[in-house]
């Protein structure tokens, strides 16, 4: 946003105004080395361009159109898979194994999350890994299981396409699709996960800026997606004491700034299963619509993520530090 000033503005008493409304602002200096405009930077929150008009000594006040109008247009609206609903007020959990690992197991896992009193069930049938030779997912058959899974126990399913070319098989299962994070950007498969016509989760990517990720939800708009869910699941930091570290500011940006519906992965987040249900709470209380964790019937058996697995009972105390009301 861009303040013009009259030559005559008092700029002190301008800039102490603007601190006092909350904005971080430059000065702009014209040949002469007189000022000529404020500068409001973009980290400040959003002030109505009226009330900036209206301060003395401003000219007029130009704001940039937004680059995500698609993005802005789901301000504050609720958004629905068949058995769960996002909003602004809602405590939605997401849970299940980093990779779907047998029937029984999926089935086993699926009961537990609905008696914890989650909604839907989370599940890599195709999984992305950093080395070529650990287990990457059992496919199509997988994606069987999940649905067999989320059906016998009343839950939607979100799980991962990884390609373009997969994107018709996983929407058949799936009652959202799950952009990874490696592939936030990976703009053919936005387009054709947009094609489907039907709710995407979008991750953040590792390096992602918060406008990058945004932008990357309005290509999924544009293609056709019914709706976008934004799922924050931690960054690339240059402290190792966690996996990655959770951006909780980009939440409360999402939430009370934008006014968008997003979800928090703790588990990708910091990979630490003593760490996952505090920040699973602090996420909610950032303005998160709900968390995606994973679990594991015996973490310690988990054939990928091990480490940041929760147990049943680990499920249970969740929801009940997140006063989830568990299904009867």
């Amino acid at each position: 946003m861009l303040i013009n000033l009259n030559p005559s503005a008092d700029v002190t008493a301008l800039k102490k105004t603007l601190a006092g409304l909350g904005l971080w602002v430059k000065p702009l200096l014209n040949t002469d080395g007189v000022v000529q405009a404020i500068l409001v930077k973009n980290h400040s929150p959003k002030i109505d361009r009226s009330i900036l008009s209206a301060l003395p000594g401003v000219i007029s006040v130009f704001e940039q159109a937004s680059p995500h109008p698609e993005v802005d247009r789901w301000r504050a609206r609720p958004m629905h898979l068949p058995k769960t609903t996002f909003s602004q007020s809602s405590t939605v959990i997401i849970a299940g194994p980093c990779s779907v690992e047998s029937a029984n197991a999926i089935d086993e896992i699926a009961s537990a999350v609905a008696a914890a009193g989650g909604s839907a069930l989370r599940g890599g049938a195709f999984k992305p890994r950093t080395s070529p030779y650990a287990f990457s997912g059992f496919g199509h058959e997988a994606l069987k299981w999940m649905r067999h899974a989320a059906d016998t126990n009343g839950l939607d399913v979100v799980t991962e396409v990884m390609s373009e070319l997969e994107v018709e098989h996983v929407a058949d299962a799936a009652d959202m699709l799950q952009i990874g994070s490696r592939n936030m950007q990976n703009f053919a498969l936005l387009h054709r996960a947009g094609e489907a016509k039907m709710p995407v989760m979008l991750k953040r990517g590792r390096a992602a800026t918060v406008e990058e990720w945004l932008m990357a939800g309005e290509h999924l708009y544009a293609a056709g997606a019914s709706s976008v869910i934004f799922c924050e699941r931690g960054i690339r930091g240059f402290d190792d004491s966690t996996r990655n570290l959770l951006d909780l500011s980009a939440v409360a940006l999402l939430r009370h700034h934008y006014g968008l519906n997003v979800v928090v992965d703790p588990s990708h987040a910091c990979g630490r299963r003593d760490l996952i249900i505090p920040l699973a709470t602090a996420a909610m209380a950032a303005g998160a619509s709900g968390v995606m964790v994973e679990i594991h019937p015996n973490p310690a058996e988990a054939l990928s993520d091990a480490p940041q697995a929760l147990s049943f009972k680990d499920l249970e105390r969740m929801a009940v530090e997140l006063k989830l009301e568990p299904k009867s």
